[in-house]
């Protein structure tokens, strides 16, 4: 197997782990499905549905856990679709024999983060979601639990989506400030790094034009593979600005999308991830569909960054975001090569350039 340098796995580095079994595939690859700097997860031919979300612990396979929780099972072949407010387990088609230097960790894919799809990768003996520890050998499964809409899903549905990583790779925020003045990460605004890059929200939005979305509940099914299939308003609510309002008052667990008021830029060099900025500052958290491919905002404008969407939920209590508000944070990270093709080159990515936008379901 190849030597790798300290970082994230660059697209050429993950095709080699598959090429040298490390990522065991079960079947060919989707032509798009190795992304710049990760691999798109797809679901097996079964689904469980199940109690409750769960850990196996360290002493557990999550197969075993299955076998307990386990209220039925759904043949995916043929598509199936998942109710909101249940909780299903389906095994991954990909399975790991990491070797002992690399670990990795998953994320929703940012569409499935805009139809508010709860997805969390499981592994045997996991004692966290979306981590998966040095030289794991094992089988892969994904927790579902869409909150707002039902999802039609099918065998090879990509939900999540795994990055590889050797050794640490996680920039300081002296060596944040340091890529800034050399490439300009962040555009809008006089950066303070704290953890990463805070973003925050932008409650003013363009003239004449939406400042967010509220979802509608008691919608139809959305097909997690359709493009541009369906109509907005049939499932969102449009969030306008009006002269004199700077804030949102988010009503409990409803479902916005909103945009940061920063346009960020992730030079060819390195990956980001969107994380909690911190959850004191209040009731609410981002749904962190949180990969940030190399390149993205690297072609909008010349480099000058696109703008992040931010998928926002409040708990319990209503919460009043302010314009301005800081929201969450980028923590950015060494890639261990340069991918073949950068975030918005000839291979299909939907948020280049982005303003607000909903994801790829939706026309218009």
């Amino acid at each position: 197997m190849a030597e790798f340098n300290q970082g994230i796995l660059a697209q050429h580095q993950i095709r080699d782990l598959v090429n040298s079994g490390a990522i065991q595939i079960g079947s060919p690859l989707d032509a798009d499905q190795i992304q710049p700097a990760s691999l798109d997860l797809r679901l097996g031919a079964v689904a469980y549905r199940v109690r409750a979300s769960f850990l196996p612990g360290p002493d557990l396979s999550v197969e075993t856990k299955i076998r307990h929780l386990k209220l039925h099972e759904i043949d995916l072949s043929n598509g199936a679709v998942l109710e909101t407010g249940c909780v299903y387990i389906v095994p991954i088609i990909e399975s790991l024999k990491l070797p002992a230097t690399l670990a990795a960790a998953a994320n929703p894919k940012s569409s499935t983060g805009r139809l508010d799809v709860f997805t969390r990768v499981i592994v045997d003996q996991g004692r966290a979601f979306d981590t998966i520890p040095v030289g794991y050998h094992g089988p892969l499964y994904l927790e579902i639990s869409p909150r707002t809409f039902p999802v039609l899903v099918r065998s090879g549905s990509r939900l999540s989506q795994m990055r590889f990583r050797h050794g640490e790779a996680r920039l300081s925020d002296e060596a944040l400030a340091e890529l800034h003045r050399a490439q300009t990460i962040v555009s809008g605004t006089t950066p303070l790094f704290h953890g990463g890059l805070p973003l925050s929200i932008d409650l003013t939005g363009v003239e004449d034009g939406p400042i967010g979305y509220r979802a509608r509940r008691h919608s139809a099914v959305i097909d997690v593979d359709a493009k541009g299939a369906y109509d907005v308003l049939d499932f969102w609510d449009p969030i306008t600005s009006r002269p004199g309002r700077s804030s949102l008052i988010l009503d409990p667990d409803e479902f916005y999308i909103l945009v940061s008021r920063e346009a960020v830029h992730v030079p060819p060099t390195h990956a980001a991830e969107m994380v909690p900025y911190d959850p004191l500052v209040g009731e609410f958290r981002v749904h962190y569909a949180g990969f940030f491919d190399p390149g993205f905002g690297h072609a909008a404008a010349g480099g000058a960054g696109a703008r992040a969407v931010l998928e926002v939920r409040s708990h319990e209590v209503p919460f009043i975001l302010d314009h301005g508000q800081i929201i969450g944070r980028l923590v950015y990270e060494r890639l261990a090569g340069l991918p073949d093709q950068l975030y918005g080159q000839s291979m299909g990515s939907n948020y280049q350039a982005q303003g607000l936008k909903l994801s790829k379901h939706f026309r218009g």
